[in-house]
């Protein structure tokens, strides 16, 4: 058992959207939902868990210059794209082993945008979904 071993940090932590490392994103979330439904038949208690269709679905929160940048990809709108993620924890640098997960194509359903007095910046979260996430690719 080791009690002091380096856990990943937010400093540790690479976003690459369409081959472009995004520096001014400040959340991350992604998520692989699978169907699942009990099989019953005979007697009270079910026989099998059944497994359906599995979808991703996620959100990432930037600043306003990288959804300008993005929008800029999309030729106006964010909506259009179809990019892949690759997210990357670890800092080599340190001696930390490299973990990358890989979002495959990413498309985004909302395109909001929101400020407020005394905001000093503005962060937009857009939720995606894809269709596949391929861990420790």
């Amino acid at each position: 058992m080791s009690f002091n071993s380096r856990q990943y940090e937010w400093g540790d932590l690479t976003l690459v959207l369409g081959g472009r490392d995004i520096t001014g994103f400040r959340g991350i979330k992604y998520t692989e939902k699978g169907e699942k439904e009990a099989l019953f038949a005979k007697g009270r208690h079910a026989h099998s868990i059944q497994t359906g269709n599995i979808t991703v679905e996620g959100e990432i929160t930037i600043l306003q210059s990288e959804l300008i940048a993005l929008e800029k990809a999309g030729k106006g709108s964010i909506l259009g794209l179809n990019v892949d993620g690759i997210v990357a924890y670890g800092n080599p640098s340190l001696g930390d082993t490299m973990t990358t997960d890989r979002i495959v194509g990413i498309s985004f359903t909302e395109a909001a945008k929101e400020m407020k007095q005394g905001d000093k910046n503005m962060e937009v979260t857009i939720p995606f979904i894809a269709l596949a996430v391929i861990n420790q690719a």
